[in-house]
């Protein structure tokens, strides 16, 4: 291969008016296979390596990890370390899911092989993504190496801007567009989707991914060409082949202790038992047969009742339209709701759909609840989050208790789902989390933690815009024979060719992700599934009809109470306070939290309505303005010779002439007022900024004679006080000592 770094091997392509370049040879070349793929100023360097495995792991051990590096976007990171930390980001897992789902498949059954694909974003122009060239370098650095590959495939991104497609829109032109779906394909077919839509109709998701298949075939073409360039010669593989007598006796065997009945039974444990009596009789009658009781081939057992399993389902539903359960082809297992179930919670909610079971629960939180995240665009908010659980139990199994790929993974599928009922942050200011609990699963857990997310939303009385549900599609195919079928068992899943999750409102779609098992999706397929889903969410969202048409009218007594109120700028500093103090008393004395924007709004989050009503108060105490003829407790500020200067309100002075002090004559204002002493006085004249009060007053009143304006307006000459201009007539107008002329 050519490791002249001033002259690697490159290959371009044009998709969406954009310049693709595909390079090898200039970095990893000890690689087994290794890609540079830039769109603009956006790079991703993809690498590819593989070792022979020591022993069968019973699996295809393909591991793919996509990272960001920060210095990518000229940013050094925000964690304490100043690295990046080795645990990836929610959305670096993501995209490592995106890569993998469509490769996986297309790595021949039986290879021996541990596979690594790291995928590294190296340079970030803000504005073309990177996570697309990501899964098309994966796939071309695959091609590039030994290894046995059914590839090439190509991803792409569809938006939709006024209601043309775009493929592979900017960061600002997916702001603008209603349709965002990262797709992957061969040269004929869909093999991955994943994407939200924002009440988008079926035809047009169709429509829109077999535009974007057709136009991102030169992406295919180039690979090809990479590829006869620069690509390694492939390893030998021969797939691995089963003994024929063994098979044959296993089938009968199996067959024979009831393998057809066992896959009859409706009920997900009582079927595994009797599959497991299958293969235990099975087993039993092998190891007392000497032809097989000494060999090797007996750890083939499982794998070849597990296909005959297979087929055997998979003839039943093509030949009868009858599945494992029961059901035809098109109906949805039986729905039961119960909402409010935990009594303190701000929302929540049981969906149950066949033996898969959600307990969800909605909490509602302030700004400073919401998740801030380091990315290459900077720090990055989110104020609304659907966290998804699958603990072990659920299945009834023990296994260490972690947050997996498919757990973050199915929570930003149903949080993407619901995001377009979601109301403007601006119209409600609530952090809002939902978290579904998979309590029971056989099949469709994550579209259970879509529906039971919205009610659990609506039970919280948040006001989304319309109900969402979704459901899993799946699919039997049979030569050219096909069959979709609608809400997944977990056997299904497993024995199909097809996972196909399809959520949205009535009105149309608002999330899709797809994943198959065979070599891709024609669009007949793509059509009968989408229809059929659509028939299926209508049902679903009339049954969530039935338990809660609507959000509640208020939200959950339990939940934050909020209120927003504006102040004057220029005191925002008074509310604060000298580093912090005062924020932090009000928060420490309401146990509200209190957001300040630098336009004067105030949000305040209170855990109860009298803590909302106290810190109001509190935080407004700051922004108080005095009323004519109002009496105040004012602190002493200043003592000078024509009065005194008092603080009637935070921030806000006045001045109390030394005639204003005392009924009786007042020679020195010392006299009478004292630093830092607080005063009774009357507000008696409010002018623009500058304000008048009088002791005088509130003294005259306690004797019982009221307040007039009139004789407080002005303090008069003649009654051988100090004027206002200064006091004794020999300091003149100027406030100096004598006339000075």
């Amino acid at each position: 291969m050519n490791q002249d770094i001033f002259n690697p091997t490159r290959v371009t392509a044009t998709v969406g008016g954009k310049e693709i370049i595909f390079e090898t040879g200039r970095l990893a070349n000890q690689a087994h296979g290794a890609v540079w793929m830039q769109c603009g100023g956006t790079v991703v360097l993809v690498t590819v390596c593989s070792q022979a495995l020591e022993f069968d792991k019973g699996f295809f051990p393909l591991t793919v990890e996509y990272s960001e590096k920060m210095y990518a976007a000229g940013r050094i990171p925000g964690s304490f370390f100043r690295r990046e930390i080795g645990r990836p980001s929610e959305r670096e897992t993501l995209v490592s899911r995106l890569i993998d789902r469509p490769i996986r498949p297309l790595f021949p059954k039986g290879l021996n092989e541990d596979v690594q694909v790291l995928a590294s974003v190296i340079s970030a122009d803000q504005e073309n993504e990177s996570d697309v060239l990501a899964l098309t370098g994966a796939s071309a650095a695959v091609m590039l190496s030994p290894l046995p590959f059914e590839g090439p495939v190509a991803g792409g991104r569809i938006g939709r801007i006024d209601g043309r497609f775009v493929l592979n829109p900017t960061f600002e032109e997916q702001a603008r567009s209603d349709l965002n779906i990262v797709f992957a394909a061969s040269r004929d077919a869909l093999t991955m989707v994943e994407g939200e839509a924002t009440f988008v109709p079926e035809d047009v998701i169709i429509d829109a991914l077999e535009w974007g298949r057709k136009e991102i075939q030169p992406l295919i073409d180039a690979q090809l060409k990479l590829r006869e360039l620069a690509g390694k010669e492939k390893m030998p593989f021969t797939p691995h082949q089963d003994d024929p007598v063994l098979v044959a006796r296993v089938q009968e065997l199996a067959r024979e202790a009831g393998l057809e009945e066992a896959m009859r039974v409706p009920e997900k444990l009582a079927r595994k038992d009797a599959r497991k009596a299958v293969k235990d009789k099975v087993m039993e009658a092998l190891l007392n047969d000497p032809a097989w009781a000494e060999s090797d081939a007996l750890k083939e057992v499982g794998e070849i009742i597990g296909d005959l399993e297979k087929k055997i389902v998979r003839a039943r539903i093509v030949n009868e339209g009858v599945r494992i359960d029961g059901r035809d082809t098109r109906t949805v297992r039986p729905i039961q709701i119960q909402t409010s179930v935990l009594p303190r919670a701000h929302g929540s909610a049981i969906f149950r759909r066949g033996e898969t079971k959600s307990l969800v629960v909605t909490t509602l939180g302030s700004s400073t609840d919401e998740q801030r995240m380091d990315s290459l665009s900077g720090d990055v908010t989110k104020r609304f989050m659907l966290h998804y659980n699958f603990p072990p139990f659920s299945v009834g199994e023990v296994k260490p208790v972690r947050v997996s790929r498919r757990e973050i993974g199915h929570g930003a599928l149903a949080e993407k789902s619901l995001r377009p009922v979601m109301p403007a942050d601006a119209d409600f200011p609530f952090t809002v989390r939902v978290v579904s609990e998979t309590v029971e699963s056989n099949g469709s857990s994550s579209m259970a933690a879509v529906c039971g997310g919205c009610l659990s939303l609506m039970d919280a009385g948040i006001p989304i815009s319309a109900p969402v549900a979704g459901v899993a599609m799946g699919l039997i195919k049979e030569g050219d024979k096909f069959i979709v079928l609608t809400d997944i068992l977990g056997d299904e899943d497993a024995l199909g060719d097809m996972d196909f999750k399809i959520a949205g409102t009535a009105e149309g779609v608002t999330g899709v992700q797809m994943d198959i098992k065979i070599t891709g999706l024609t669009t007949d397929i793509m059509r009968q599934a989408m229809q059929q889903a659509h028939e299926g969410r209508l049902h679903i969202l009339a049954e969530m009809a039935k338990a809660l048409p609507e959000p509640r009218k208020e939200l959950s007594r339990y939940a934050p109470q909020h209120a927003e109120i504006f102040v004057n700028p220029d005191i925002i500093r008074l509310i604060i306070g000298p580093g912090g103090k005062n924020i932090k008393a009000i928060t420490t004395a309401t146990g509200a939290s209190v957001d300040i924007e630098d336009s004067g709004r105030v949000s305040i989050f209170a855990p109860t309505a009298d803590a909302l009503e106290k810190a109001r108060e509190m935080v407004t105490y700051y922004d108080q303005r005095p009323e004519l003829g109002k009496n105040y407790t004012a602190k002493v500020k200043k003592i000078m010779e024509i009065g005194v200067i008092v603080e009637v309100l935070p921030n806000v002075e006045a001045l109390v002439h030394v005639s204003q002090l005392d009924v009786n004559r007042v020679e020195q204002p010392g006299d009478v007022a004292h630093l830092g002493e607080d005063m009774v006085v009357k507000v008696i004249e409010i002018n623009g900024d500058r304000i008048r009060a009088s002791r005088k007053a509130v003294l005259l009143e306690e004797q019982g004679h009221p307040w007039n304006p009139e004789e407080t307006a002005r303090p008069q000459r003649d009654r051988g006080n100090r004027g206002d201009r200064g006091g004794r007539r020999d300091r003149g107008d100027r406030g100096g000592r004598g006339d000075r002329r």
